[in-house]
C-alpha cells in the first residue's frame, strides 16, 4: 500500500460544494485529484461492462448515458451496489497511481472523493469536509440537476448525513452562504495548512 503522508481528504455532500473549493485551493497552487473525473473517465473504459450489466439502453451515440444510468442505480441499491463494484477497484487504483506521484512533491494536495466517509477505502490521514446544510444542500442540487425536491432529497439522503460527516472532519470549510464567504472560509484554511505543514 502506497504511504500517502501528504494527501488529505476533500469530500463533503452533493451539491456542497467541492468543485468550487477545490477550484480555489487550485488558485493557491494546491494539486488536486479529481475522483469524480477519473470515475467519469473509467465509467467510459468499463462500457462494454456497463452494457453487458444494465443493458443496451444506457449505451447512448457509444456512451455511457449517464443520466439514464444515475437516475437507475439511484433508485435501486442492487443496481448501484453493482456498479461499485464494476468502477471502485478500478477507480482506486487509478487515484493511488496519481498520489503515488504527487507524493514525491513532499507538500500537501487534495484527493477530492465524494463518498470517502462513506466508504473508507483510501489510506488518508486527514479529511476536510465543505459544509452545507442540508436544506441548502438538497435546494442546490435540485437547481443544479434539474431535479424535482423531493428527487433531489432521495439522493442527498443515500450518503451519509452531512452533519456526521462534519462531525468526522478533521478540517470544515462552511459553504453555507454566498461566494464571498466561501472564498474567505478557504483563505483561513489555507493559511492553517500552510501553517501546520510549514509551507512559507
Amino acid at each position: 500500500m502506497v504511504d500517502l503522508k501528504y494527501a488529505i481528504a476533500l469530500t463533503g455532500g452533493m451539491a456542497t460544494g467541492k468543485s468550487t473549493t477545490a477550484a480555489l485551493l487550485k488558485l493557491y497552487g494546491f494539486n488536486i485529484i479529481d475522483a469524480d473525473a477519473i470515475a467519469h473517465k473509467v465509467l467510459e473504459e468499463q462500457k462494454e461492462d456497463i452494457r453487458r450489466l444494465f443493458g443496451e439502453e444506457y449505451i447512448k451515440e457509444g456512451r455511457v448515458d449517464r443520466k439514464a444510468l444515475g437516475k437507475l442505480v439511484f433508485g435501486d441499491e442492487n443496481e448501484r451496489r453493482k456498479l461499485e463494484r464494476l468502477l471502485h477497484p478500478k477507480i482506486k487504483e487509478e487515484i493511488l497511481r496519481a498520489a503515488k506521484k504527487q507524493e514525491e512533491f513532499e507538500v500537501p494536495y487534495f484527493i477530492d472523493i465524494p463518498l470517502y466517509f462513506e466508504t473508507r477505502n483510501y489510506p488518508l490521514k486527514k479529511a476536510v469536509v465543505v459544509y452545507t446544510p442540508k436544506d441548502i444542500q438538497t435546494e442546490r442540487l435540485a437547481k443544479r440537476e434539474g431535479l424535482e425536491i423531493d428527487e433531489a432529497r432521495q439522493r442527498v439522503l443515500i450518503q451519509m448525513d452531512i452533519e456526521q460527516k462534519r462531525a468526522l472532519a478533521d478540517y470544515v470549510i462552511d459553504n453555507s452562504r454566498d461566494l464571498k464567504h466561501l472564498q474567505k472560509e478557504v483563505e483561513r484554511f489555507v493559511e492553517r495548512i500552510k501553517d501546520e505543514y510549514g509551507i512559507g
